[in-house]
Formats: structure tokens, C-alpha cells, sequence
């Protein structure tokens, strides 16, 4: 049962006392806290495990804590005392289930043991894993074809499991490979590898502490990455300037005190956390940034008449590049008055802090999912990555690009092959090691799987890891099409959403948490993730298993290969004694790995190297690429009231709910809540505290609702709203996706508000 609703502003700074209270509260709620607490002090350390939160990078460690409060949280929730066995499910039916929160259903603890769905009684049923793999096996010899099965995967899965599974399934015969990425930074990949020739960011850890100033477009780290946080903080106080560009003012971007620092504690100290702070309307970013483009553009101009210095990096621009006059001319064309009504900033404000770069010789460009959930979100990032060639801000100490990854290993996943889309030459290296003829074909992303599954031409879905079923979008949809299935597997370690939307045949498949000791045949085993700067890590649990029925998620992998192809094109079995041996597999495939035994022996692993920092182009005409994009046309021709973007409240990390109050936005007690600003509360005839449902205007002829929510004010752009997903999933159309990213469009949701009656 949820508390009642109480929103109360927040009056303190993000981290402080507030963050060791949180963290105190789920060390007490694990129900294991003294264990516990020993666990934290191995969490991003030398001999310890990978957080199984964020993919923020390590900075530079003395031997002090290296976790934030979501990190806490991340791992109190995952060692908790409380188990989900075959004696729960006997009490619960799967109709039962589903009628819970999402809170409620992960704060039953732990998965213990495979279970297997009953459909005549509705309920889940204990099963050996032998017959669990010859289930899925059984399931998937039956299809017409190995594109009729569906393979996802979530951003906790590490390495290793992740090559050996995109191995078997390219061995099964198919490139269907959903996973977490085609949900958040698919649009990252997609624009730098055109711009830039690598799908990844350019920057380490160490340009942060050498850039002159840091931009951060569309995210907030002080819930989604806290550890952010402790780097623009040491930013701020050496001088460096930082800009904050979001619609909602965060409190981690305004004020911060670190939790882990006696003395700014006890004085009750806290750094600003912002030189500037500009608050766009959603989809805004494009033109913003277009309008710094411009501007700089203009004092370029004024150099060149006055023989002043350049603006531009005119010895990089002729070295590296292409593609700068077409981009130009399309500056040109942009008008001011475009520009300021799409970004909902003013053009003072925009030439102000186009000086602000103007004026520093090393700049950082980061950026999360409040830049790649759009229509035009590759377009932007390409804008984003012109802003940063024009002064050679790509390839030199202190300045680079940096999409911020959320999931601990989601770059990983993609590293090791995780892609609807692969590359040739990765394709080519895998079939030349394993002597196979690797399948081609384009496999299908997350949105076009869903399509597959509701229209009938998939028939399987396995999950490894994740909670489909609630980050997806259109609910409704996603929901219909996983019941469509003829078998669903979820491989997980906490009961969710996904779990009670099952085919006509479903498994649940308990795996080892990153906390946990994973021993095999050969002894205890690591793995291995890797950061959003990619670096490297190894990963050793410290815990006891929460059951002995847990398999590993490389166990997993090769149950469910070995029972469907035998040993075949490897001893996969064999390949689990030892993860050496699956590394020593990844060295002989995957550039960048060479020696990656010995390497991942380093205290705080290794960097897998980027040719975009060396100024290596791996694009098409073998140069950086300035694109010639136009403003986006759809931004001002939506039906509905508000546009809506859906985010996270801070007891949260992707689809697990920690708690029911978001601190530093001041809600407490209640997830289903919307935030708008007093001029479009007064626009619209509504005050703060009625209740409204929020009603999706696709124009598509689908009703698409979501009910009792509360408003909030909240200081945000007029004609801008926002609210927690996933309880607002069901409102993102499923044929609303990026443009060549194929992601939902998650930032941008035309609604009307309904007030209820009574």
C-alpha cells in the first residue's frame, strides 16, 4: 500500500545528509545490513565487483568509497534477505501478480529456483534446469526458422555471457538481437559512427579533470549517474566552467554537497554545480545548439574582416573533416526566429553561451536520454558533434564527446556483439574463428521485434535479464505481443512485470546478482564490464549465492546452447569451468582484446582504445563528417496540450522501483504524478494537486490512457511536461521512433489533460 501523496520542495542540496539517510534506510530494509555494508566497501574496488548500477567511469581512487547513493541502493536491493521460491508462488497466482506495483513485486526478494508456468492453474511451478533447457530447445527446433525467435538483453549482462550468447544464437542461425540499447542511446551510436566513425565516446575520465568547460545536454545525474557528480563538482572548484542544459531544473545540477566528505558535511558546504543554467523545451536541443553554431559562425566572420584570431580550428577543419561548407550554407539558412521559438531560448542567451565556448580551449560535450529519445535525435547529435569540430574538440586532452551510458554494461553488450546490425568485419572474424557460415541478414530491434511478436512471425522470447515487459513502450501493445509467444524465458534475479506476461509456455530462469561468488568447475570465476569511457573492468562477487539454484548467466547461456546444438561450434560446458577460456575466445574475435586475460589483471582495468580520440576516422570518406541536417519540422505541428517526457524519480533505477518519494523533486509517497508549469497549469484552467488522466494525441486513432495522476508545479518550460515511466509507457505510440535510431521517442509525447470528476 502506497502512503499518502505529500509534496514538500526539497530545501537541501543533492548528496549530504539526505543521501546517507536513504542509504542507512535500504542498508536496514536488505534485512542483512551489517553483510551488507561489508559488501558496499567492495563495490567499485580492486578484488570487488562492478556496481550493478550506472556506467559512469572510475576516477582516480585513494582507497576511499567508490559508491553513490543508487549504487547503494542497487546493491541493498539486490542482497536482500527475502526469497521468491516455489513455495510463493503456490500462495500467488500470475492474475494475482500482475495487479501489484512494480515496487511491490521486486521488494519480494530473490528468484531461488527455476520455475516453469502452468497455465490451467495459473500459477508457477518448480523444474529442474535439465528439462528448463530442453524446454527452450524444444521450443526452438519447432520453429520455421531461427528468425522466428527473439533474443534480448539487458545492460547488466557482462561480457562474457554476452559473447557466448550472441555466439549460440549466430550458431542457431539469426541476428534478431532487441536489447536495452535500441531504448536509450541507440541514436548515440548511430550519429557519432557517421560523424566520428566510432559509436562510442571519446573522452576518459581524465579529460574531466583537464577540460575548460563541461556541457551536459539532457540528463541528471544526481539519480541517474550520482557519481557524475563528485566529477563536475571537482570541476567546478578548479574553475572550469559547466553548463547545464535540461527543460527540468535538477537539484544535482544546481547545489551539491558530497556525503563523502566529513568536513563539507559538518559545515553544511555545498558547490554550486553550474556556471549557467539554460532550460530548453523538449526537442529544443537541435535548434539551441544550431544558434551557438551560428553565432560562433558570425565572430568567425567578424575575425576574418577585423583580422582578428580565429574562431574556428581552421588546421584540424582542413586535416580532419568534410563536409563544412554544406554545413554552413544550412546555418545560413537557419533564421534566428526558428531557432528561438524551437529552443524556447532566447537569442541573447544563446550568443552568451555560445561565448562561453567560444573562449575555452577544451570542451567536453556529454549527454544522456533527454537528447536520444526524439524523432530527431541522431540529427542532434550530429549537430552536437559539428558544434565540437568546428574548434577541434574531438582528439585532444580535456575535450571529447561523452554519451553517458545507464546500464553497468550496456556498452559492453555491444562491444561483444550484441547487434541486430552487425559490422562485416566483426562478422567475418566470427565465422573465420568458428568455422561457421555467420547469418547476414539484419535481425530485428526492439521495436520491430514487438511487431514480429504481436503480428505472429516470432514465436520465442528470451531475456537476458531486463524487465521487458515495463521499458518498452506502448504497453498495451508490448503486452499482446509477448502473450502472442509461443514460450517466453526471462533469466533474472528479482520477480518483475515481465514475469506475469508470459506465452502460452513461460520459464523463469534465477541467475547469480553481480554481488554474488560465482563458482564453476575451475574455481571462483570474475567477469568483466565495461565503463561509458570504455574502460575495462574485472568483476568478482563477495556474497554467497542467494540459493544454490542459481546458475550464472554464462551457465545459463550454455545450458540452453548445449541442449539445442551440442557441442557444437564449441565445448560450450567446457567453455564454463574456466571463463579464461571464454576470454581467450573473445581475444581471438573482438579488436581491442588482445591479451585480455593478462590485461584485466590490472587493479582498475584497461582502456579498450578509441580511434576517434587518435583522430582516426573510421567513416566513410575516411574523415570527420560535418552533416548538413535541417531543423526538425515536427516539433510545432502536434496535437494535445503538453508535450511529455517520461523520467525516472529518484528511488529508481530504469523499471526497479527502490521506494515511492523522489527527494529532490519533492514528491514523496507516490509514483503517479505530473509535472507542469504554473503558466500551462494557469493556461489550462487546472491548479496544483487535482488529479488528471494524461491522453496520448498520435492521431493514429488509438486510445492510449493512464489515470489518477496528481499535478505538480514545477519549474519547467511552458508547453513541456513530465512523469515517471514506466507508469506513463502505455502513453509512447509503438510506430513513434527515432529517425534511423529505430528508439521510442520517450522525450516527446503530445498529451492532453483530463480532469476527472468529482
Amino acid at each position: 500500500m502506497s502512503q499518502k501523496i505529500r509534496i514538500e520542495p526539497y530545501p537541501g542540496a543533492a548528496g549530504g545528509w539526505g543521501a546517507l539517510k536513504s542509504t542507512t534506510r535500504h542498508l536496514l530494509n536488505s534485512e542483512q545490513a551489517l553483510t551488507n555494508l561489508k559488501t558496499l566497501a567492495n563495490t567499485n574496488q580492486p578484488g570487488g565487483f562492478d556496481c550493478p548500477g550506472c556506467a559512469w567511469g572510475e576516477g582516480k581512487h585513494s582507497g576511499r568509497v567508490s559508491f553513490c547513493e543508487n549504487g547503494a541502493k542497487a546493491v541493498n536491493w539486490e542482497a536482500t534477505a527475502r526469497r521468491v521460491d516455489a513455495a510463493f508462488f503456490a500462495e500467488h497466482s500470475v492474475a494475482s501478480l500482475y495487479a501489484q506495483t512494480d515496487h511491490w513485486l521486486e521488494s519480494q526478494g530473490r528468484l531461488a529456483e527455476p520455475m516453469v508456468y502452468d497455465a490451467a492453474s495459473d500459477h508457477y511451478a518448480p523444474i529442474s534446469w535439465d528439462d528448463a533447457f530442453a524446454l527452450i530447445a524444444c521450443h526452438l527446433k519447432q520453429l520455421d526458422s531461427p528468425d522466428q525467435a527473439e533474443f534480448y538483453t539487458s545492460g547488466r549482462t557482462g561480457n562474457e555471457a554476452a559473447f557466448l550468447y550472441q555466439l549460440f544464437v549466430r550458431a542457431y542461425g539469426t541476428n534478431n538481437f532487441p536489447d536495452c540499447s535500441n531504448l536509450c542511446h541507440e541514436a548515440s551510436g548511430v550519429a557519432l559512427r557517421r560523424s566520428v566513425g566510432v559509436g562510442k565516446g571519446t573522452v576518459t575520465m581524465d579529460d574531466f579533470d583537464q577540460a575548460d568547460a563541461i556541457f551536459v545536454f539532457g540528463q541528471n545525474p544526481g539519480t541517474n549517474h550520482p557519481r557524475m557528480l563528485d566529477t563536475l563538482r571537482d570541476a567546478v572548484r578548479r574553475g572550469a566552467q559547466v553548463v547545464a542544459i535540461n527543460p527540468l531544473k535538477e537539484r544535482g545540477l544546481e547545489r551539491f554537497t558530497h556525503p563523502q566528505h566529513p568536513l563539507e558535511m559538518l559545515s553544511g558546504g555545498a558547490t554550486t554545480m553550474n556556471t549557467l543554467y539554460m532550460q530548453p523545451k523538449l526537442g529544443g536541443d537541435m535548434a539551441l545548439v544550431r544558434g551557438m553554431v551560428k553565432a560562433l559562425l558570425a565572430a568567425e566572420r567578424h575575425a576574418e574582416q577585423t583580422g582578428g584570431e580565429p574562431v574556428f580550428d581552421h588546421a584540424f577543419i582542413a586535416e580532419h573533416t568534410e563536409g563544412l561548407d554544406a554545413y554552413l550554407a544550412v546555418v545560413d539558412a537557419t533564421n534566428w526566429d526558428d531557432i528561438e521559438r524551437q529552443s524556447g531560448v532566447t537569442r541573447d542567451v544563446i550568443e552568451g553561451v555560445a561565448e562561453v565556448y567560444r573562449k575555452s580551449e577544451r570542451v567536453i560535450a556529454t549527454w544522456a536520454m533527454g537528447i536520444t529519445q526524439h524523432k530527431h535525435s541522431v540529427a542532434t547529435i550530429q549537430e552536437i558533434a559539428n558544434w565540437m569540430l568546428l574548434r577541434g574538440n574531438v582528439g585532444k586532452p580535456g575535450a571529447g564527446l561523452c554519451p553517458v551510458r545507464g546500464h553497468s554494461n550496456v556498452q559492453g553488450d555491444r562491444t561483444m556483439g550484441i547487434n541486430e546490425r552487425p559490422g562485416a568485419a566483426f562478422l567475418d572474424a566470427l565465422g573465420r574463428r568458428f568455422g561457421f557460415d555467420v547469418p547476414r541478414k539484419h535481425g530485428h530491434a526492439v521495436v520491430e521485434a514487438i511487431q514480429a511478436m504481436k503480428g505472429g512471425q516470432s514465436r520465442v522470447f528470451f531475456a537476458l535479464g531486463g524487465n521487458f515487459a515495463a521499458a518498452t513502450p506502448d504497453t498495451a501493445a508490448t503486452e499482446a505481443a509477448l502473450r502472442n509467444c509461443g514460450l517466453t524465458v526471462q533469466v533474472s534475479t528479482k520477480l518483475n512485470r515481465s514475469h506475469l506476461v508470459t506465452g502460452k509456455a513461460a520459464l523463469i530462469l534465477p541467475c547469480l546478482g553481480r554481488t554474488e561468488i560465482d563458482i564453476q568447475a575451475g574455481g571462483a570465476q570474475m567477469i568483466s564490464v565495461e565503463d561509458s569511457m570504455s574502460m575495462v573492468h574485472a568483476s568478482n562477487g563477495v556474497l554467497e549465492p542467494a540459493s544454490p539454484q542459481l546458475k550464472s548467466e554464462p551457465a545459463i547461456v550454455a545450458g540452453v546452447a548445449e541442449a539445442l546444438l551440442g557441442k557444437w561450434p564449441v565445448d560450450w560446458m567446457s567453455l564454463i569451468e574456466d571463463y579464461d577460456r571464454i576470454r581467450e575466445l573473445i581475444a581471438d574475435t573482438v579488436p581491442g582484446f588482445e591479451d585480455f586475460n593478462e590485461r584485466l589483471k590490472a587493479p582498475r582495468g584497461f582502456y579498450l582504445g578509441n580511434a576517434a580520440r587518435e583522430r582516426h576516422w573510421d567513416t566513410a570518406g575516411g574523415r570527420a563528417t560535418f552533416a548538413a541536417s535541417p531543423l526538425p519540422v515536427h516539433l510545432e505541428s502536434h496535437e494535445g496540450d503538453l508535450v511529455l517526457q517520461t523520467l525516472r524519480s529518484h528511488d529508481q533505477y530504469n523499471t526497479t522501483i527502490y521506494g515511492l518519494d523522489d527527494r529532490y523533486r519533492g514528491v514523496f509517497g507516490q509514483r503517479r504524478v505530473v509535472f507542469v508549469s504554473g503558466a500551462d497549469l494557469a493556461r489550462l484552467g487546472l491548479a496544483a494537486g487535482e488529479a488528471v488522466d494524461l491522453v496520448a494525441e498520435w492521431g493514429d486513432g488509438i486510445e492510449r490512457r493512464v489515470s489518477g495522476f496528481t499535478l505538480v508545479e514545477y519549474d519547467l518550460p511552458p508547453g513541456s511536461a513530465a512523469a515517471y515511466y514506466p507508469e506513463t509507457n502505455p502513453l509512447v505510440a509503438l510506430a513513434s521512433v527515432g529517425d534511423d535510431s529505430r528508439t521510442p521517442t520517450s522525450k516527446f509525447i503530445p498529451i492532453r489533460l483530463e480532469k476527472l470528476k468529482g
